[in-house]
């Protein structure tokens, strides 16, 4: 009976925090670039004083989907997809590196090229800046070129941008979306990583399947507050014969 409620209690938390996850997985089903995030438990005794029958639910690790998304058109030259597995460097909040494949850039004010959250998009040199007023191409290769207005035949090339491919096991997600390596230092380019001008990735999110797991969850929660129930209901009548034997 003991191991029945903390597993239970405990099965119960978790599937919350599970459904929390599928939840933040479906509100960004049309986000540019988004990799769902994934969540696994496991049981593990309770360490100390008490019964050793008691257990509990613990979340084991969390992770992302890295799956590439469709590749939609959008004619736009600064928006740009990754080919494949891969990554685009830019420069988080903290000034860190990190990692998106979100291909949705801008031109900020000073001439820098970043992305429509306001981060600073890397080059391979450091962070890329373009003339005023010109028109912006974007190679297979993250080659940036620039075409300057009046001079249609000169193209200056300013900068390639910075694409990585770390192996899957070395990155993380962090809670701002972005992913980082895990020990904490800038992966090197990735010459072989080629990218698409004119076309953002989708999400990888099925947000059919997402429903389904919504229901799925809320069905799992419902029978853990019932073993809860039933636990309560036995340690009842479990009282109720120990009064009567008494």
């Amino acid at each position: 009976m003991d191991r029945l409620i903390y597993l239970a209690m405990a099965g119960a938390q978790q599937l919350l925090q599970q459904q929390a996850v599928t939840a933040h997985n479906l509100a960004n089903a049309g986000t540019t670039g988004y990799k769902a995030e994934t969540t696994a438990f496991r049981v593990a005794p309770v360490v100390g004083p008490g019964m050793p029958t008691r257990a509990y639910a613990v979340d084991t690790t969390t992770g992302a989907d890295l799956t590439p998304g469709s590749v939609q058109a959008t004619g736009r030259d600064l928006d740009v997809a990754i080919e494949g597995p891969g990554f685009f460097s830019v420069e988080a909040k903290d000034g860190t590196e990190a990692y998106t494949r979100s291909g949705s850039f801008d031109v900020s004010p000073d001439g820098e090229l970043i992305t429509r959250t306001g981060l600073t998009v890397l080059g391979e040199g450091g962070p890329i800046t373009v003339p005023p007023d010109s028109k912006i191409q974007v190679g297979r290769d993250g080659t940036v070129s620039a075409t300057t207005p009046g001079q249609s035949a000169t193209v200056n090339v300013v900068g390639r941008l910075k694409l990585v491919n770390p192996a899957a096991a070395d990155v993380q997600k962090g809670p701002d979306g972005l992913f980082r390596l895990r020990s904490g230092q800038p992966a090197d380019a990735d010459e072989t990583v080629g990218v698409t001008a004119g076309a953002l990735e989708s999400s990888n999110v099925n947000a059919v399947s997402a429903m389904v797991d919504m229901i799925t969850l809320a069905r799992n929660f419902e029978m853990q507050m019932k073993m809860l129930q039933s636990a309560d209901g036995n340690e009842q009548r479990a009282n109720q014969l120990l009064t009567v034997s008494g």
